[in-house]
């Protein structure tokens, strides 16, 4: 190895990683610890991989520096699994500074860093996570979610990227259509995994285009867990199978705009979390929606029946 240049790091474990919500009391005032608790011990009896704390659908924006560093001691406390901890920032050293905070939170449970793509331009979101590596050593979980950061930055760019920064273990692809984003991406050589997010509406076809997996909230992880079990016992006619009774609930949920309320709401209704209260600027659960939840969850219960 050439002096100065940076071994890859292992890649991210393939499977599901469940992406956590951070529950709040009624009034939103507040991170509901309890039910914190009582959401990661069930993820972990769901069967996934690790847990993605503090991302997008996480409301990590919203909340507090002591609320963010409560809530992973809270999951920490509470699960056994690898942790892999969102960044909010697009600023350097902003981005920096949530790392050695996470870290001190999380301790050897921490896993990776998830950072949003800061640019468009290939070269700069580059040279921002070199600058992040230097500070920190961490492994990067490297985030394309356009809707959440506002930036878009083609596949050939995020190869140029990977190949520039060793550290990258896994890339979480969430620019629609996500399945031919996950093959390009892959078709540049790397050694990092690539992930597939949004609730696992494409989760089949980016299996089918090499994804590692589901890095991702769903109200049900354990279809999603399910579905990546059957992949690789019997392709994708099995996965198929085994993602077909959640299929309705999984489009109900991603609805543009009040998916995280849904998702809360059904976490609620299975007796996850107390509240399905939400932070400004997401949208709370729609009442008129009501019947339509309690449709698809009685749907689910026939289906993993029969």
């Amino acid at each position: 190895m050439t002096a100065g240049v940076r071994e890859p790091r292992a890649a991210l474990e393939t499977g599901v990683w469940g992406v956590v919500a951070t529950p709040f009391t009624d009034d939103a005032s507040s991170v509901d610890e309890p039910s914190l608790a009582r959401l990661v011990q069930f993820s972990q009896t769901a069967g996934v991989r690790g847990l993605t704390v503090l991302g997008v659908f996480g409301e990590a924006a919203s909340l507090t520096e002591q609320e963010r560093e409560r809530t992973l001691r809270v999951v920490v406390e509470n699960t056994e699994l690898p942790i892999v901890v969102g960044i909010t920032s697009l600023d350097t050293g902003e981005v920096i500074r949530e790392i050695q905070s996470a870290m001190a939170m999380t301790g050897p449970r921490f896993r990776a860093a998830m950072v949003q793509v800061n640019s468009a331009d290939a070269d700069e979101v580059a040279r921002h996570l070199e600058a992040i590596v230097a500070a920190t050593d961490v492994p990067v979980v490297l985030q394309d979610y356009p809707r959440a950061s506002g930036v878009n930055i083609s596949a050939e760019g995020l190869q140029t990227v990977l190949h520039a920064v060793p550290a990258i273990v896994a890339v979480k692809a969430e620019a629609p259509p996500t399945s031919p984003a996950v093959a390009r991406i892959l078709s540049g050589g790397t050694t990092a995994s690539v992930f597939g997010g949004l609730g696992g509406q494409g989760l089949l076809d980016e299996l089918v285009s090499g994804a590692a997996g589901a890095m991702t909230g769903f109200s049900f992880p354990e279809g999603l867990v399910r579905t990546i079990d059957a992949w690789h016992e019997g392709g994708f006619a099995a996965a198929s199978h085994a993602l077909l009774p959640y299929l309705p609930l999984i489009n109900f949920e991603q609805q543009v705009g009040i998916a995280l309320g849904i998702r809360k709401e059904l976490l609620r209704r299975r007796g996850l979390i107390t509240s399905a209260a939400v932070r400004s600027p997401a949208t709370p659960f729609p009442a008129a929606l009501s019947a339509h939840a309690a449709h698809h969850l009685e749907l689910v219960a026939e289906l993993q029946e029969a």
